[in-house]
């Protein structure tokens, strides 16, 4: 068994430890990821990766494509939860926090990433570390179609949940490999740690640039829009139409057939 110091980050070691249950726990950690809201502390693109290696050698001893099927609907089941969450309690909570990982600025930003997006940013945002966590819940908060919402949740959830296992299974085939990830697995898991936390960094400093750029503004002495949350409504037409919540100059955004949105007027 392998042995490292990094605690939470110890992914083959709740694995190997875990024994004839270690599917079971791996897609609890992966429902957890987002349906509890707490997956900007789990390693889920590493537990993956690490899941594969270790269904090839025998660590989990279900078949690749049961443990492929099996993550991809935790991945799927805790996205659903999420997307709830957020429909349902979201708008009363996020209204009230000004900062944090759920605050209304980190899910009006997630709305933008929507905008520009559409319904493809749920796929995508499965892909970025603590977005995923946080784009089910806006996706909720603002009522996305549920339709829409799952169909491209899906894709998301096939590509990342069998992609990254399956990625993990197949590099193991290469000669030597297997034996190196688990003789060097504490270097190779720091080295994915390395790169998520840059990621952090770089949107730390992103952040911190804008809000200077919303100080300079401010002295300047022009105004500055509050971050907003959207939620829609059903038009008779089938569209969907989205009612600011906190302005007394309401603004709509109006949904499109594939899950997109236009851009009001005014809206960066």
């Amino acid at each position: 068994m392998l042995a490292t110091d990094l605690g939470l980050f110890d992914v083959e070691g709740i694995i190997t430890g875990a024994g004839p249950w270690a599917l079971v726990v791996v897609c609890a950690i992966v429902f957890v990821e987002t349906g509890l809201l707490v997956g900007f502390l789990l390693p889920g693109d590493t537990l993956l990766i690490i899941t594969g290696v270790l269904t090839y050698t025998g660590v989990v001893e279900q078949p690749i494509w049961l443990v492929c099927l099996a993550i991809t609907l935790a991945t799927m089941g805790g996205d659903n939860l999420g997307y709830w969450i957020g429909r349902t309690v979201g708008p009363s909570i996020f209204e009230r926090k000004s900062a944090g990982f759920f605050s209304k600025k980190s899910v009006a930003r997630t709305e933008a990433f929507f905008l520009k997006y559409g319904g493809f940013a749920i796929t995508i945002a499965r892909f970025i570390a603590v977005v995923r966590t946080i784009a089910p819940v806006a996706a909720g908060v603002g009522r996305m179609n549920y339709r829409t919402f799952l169909f491209f949740d899906t894709i998301g959830a096939v590509l990342w949940g069998t992609g990254l296992t399956l990625l993990g299974w197949g590099v193991a085939h290469i000669p030597g490999v297997a034996d190196l990830v688990t003789a060097h697995f504490e270097t190779v898991l720091l080295i994915i740690i390395g790169f998520v936390l840059l990621g952090i960094a770089f949107h730390v400093l992103k952040e911190r640039r804008e809000q200077k750029q919303e100080e300079a503004l401010e002295k300047a002495g022009i105004p500055v829009p509050e971050p907003t949350i959207w939620v829609e409504g059903e038009q008779h037409d089938g569209r969907h139409e989205a009612a600011h919540t906190g302005a007394h100059d309401p603004r709509k955004v109006v949904g499109k057939p594939d899950g997109r949105h236009e851009k009001p007027d005014g809206l960066l």
